[in-house]
């Protein structure tokens, strides 16, 4: 309901510049835009718990259709970032961890605080610049070509691996101080062994629940990513339907939006067990 609140009149958007006012009031009637807020946040509600996301008001096509096909797009940006991040991430914890109070680590945490700190925005105009302009490597946007995601992912998983990084490395720093570290160090283990067996499984609960927001805030942060590589994803038909005023368009986004956090946030939960096996949920 409240993107109503939006300025801007729809109705008179699609009507038209020349448009008169009898020509935008049946276009406001034809929309609804005319009942009082709570009607049609009534008439919305009725039509979502029937699976209804309602039609948009641009093209008359329901909201799900434009939903569906903007879903995989950004499906494939977000997986994609993902796997930067959590590669990206945790090797360069483990690593700043593993080379803690050296030149190494000063460098990696240095990289983490700027990577957390620079605009996405920022990020992608020097990535395209760089990479797509000058070297020209990759695209410069647009979802045509097999490599066509590395930009655009790579600039949504920046932030979330920085962030992944300084988490992992603090709790990697804690878990390699304690006693069974330090008797497998004793015991003669490498120190790969060291890291891989003992203490990265001990930091994984904090570190799934870093990754875990992450994901929600990159399939939000994707608007401005895909704004930028002009990727046909959710943020771009978002970021299109708030310019129209497009209002069951915006409010199927942001309603999907809000369930993939929620699925993510379960998911987490799930593997919380799985990482730690003494963690048991009582239902």
């Amino acid at each position: 309901m409240f993107v109503r609140l939006l300025p801007g009149d729809p109705a008179r958007l699609m009507a038209g510049l020349d448009a008169t006012e009898d020509s935008i009031l049946l276009v406001r009637h034809g929309l609804g835009l005319d009942k009082p807020l709570w009607t049609q946040y009534g008439i919305y509600m009725n039509g979502l718990v029937r699976g209804d996301l309602g039609v948009s008001n641009r093209d008359a096509t329901p909201v799900s259709a434009h939903v569906a096909q903007a879903f995989f797009p950004t499906a494939e940006l977000t997986v994609a970032a993902i796997v930067v991040a959590m590669l990206v991430g945790l090797s360069a914890g483990i690593v700043a961890a593993s080379a803690h109070n050296t030149p190494l680590d000063v460098a990696l945490t240095s990289g983490a605080i700027l990577g957390i700190s620079l605009p996405s925005f920022v990020l992608a105009f020097i990535l395209i610049w760089v990479f797509a302009v000058t070297l020209r490597l990759f695209p410069t946007g647009g979802p045509e070509g097999t490599f066509a995601v590395v930009l655009p992912a790579v600039t949504l998983g920046v932030a979330a691996a920085a962030t992944i990084a300084r988490i992992t490395r603090s709790e990697m720093l804690e878990v390699m101080s304690q006693e069974y570290v330090r008797a497998a160090r004793a015991k003669g283990h490498a120190p790969l062994a060291v890291i891989l067996k003992h203490a990265l499984p001990n930091t994984l609960i904090p570190v799934l629940t870093v990754i875990g927001l992450q994901v929600g805030f990159l399939i939000s942060g994707a608007i401005i990513v895909e704004t930028v590589f002009s990727w046909h994803g959710l943020g771009r038909l978002l970021v299109d339907a708030i310019a129209s005023r497009d209002y069951p368009v915006i409010q199927g986004v942001v309603l999907l939006f809000a369930l993939e956090f929620i699925a993510v946030n379960i998911l987490t939960d799930v593997l919380y067990a799985w990482a730690d096996p003494r963690i048991r949920y009582q239902g």
